[in-house]
């Protein structure tokens, strides 16, 4: 096993890098983006219109494509920060959030409904200074 780790030096230099950054993204810019979901997402039996739904088509097919996967990015990166420094949890649920999927909404609902992760996300926005998500 020290071999293993003599041998590749450079790679856990750069895994190590890669963790502290994410440890740090993740501190900071997930509070930002969960403090930015509207209070009353969840208080809608079904999904909200989107507002450039008016938009043209290649437009929206960019729009999409990028947030889909800026998302997988996201779960990716949660998955990882689950046995690396950070917010793995929140990271995956930012990551669905923004991936847009068959039954998103009701998933979505589903976990954001158990006490502890809804508790967490309202105390954040309570730091922030915005309202409790309603469910």
């Amino acid at each position: 096993m020290m071999a293993f780790i003599y041998n590749h030096e450079s790679l856990f230099l750069w895994l190590t890098i890669v963790s502290i950054m994410g440890f740090l993204i993740s501190i900071v810019f997930i509070p930002w983006l969960v403090t930015r979901i509207p209070s009353d997402y969840f208080s809608h039996p079904k999904r909200q219109k989107y507002t450039w739904n008016n938009q043209s088509k290649i437009l929206r097919l960019i729009f999409i494509l990028m947030k889909n996967i800026i998302g997988v990015i996201f779960i990716i990166g949660g998955i990882f920060l689950l046995f690396l420094p950070g917010q793995g949890v929140l990271t995956i649920l930012l990551g669905l959030f923004i991936t847009d999927f068959p039954y998103k909404y009701k998933i979505e609902t589903w976990i954001i409904k158990h006490p502890p992760i809804l508790r967490s996300i309202n105390k954040l926005r309570t730091k922030a200074k915005q309202r409790p998500l309603e469910i």
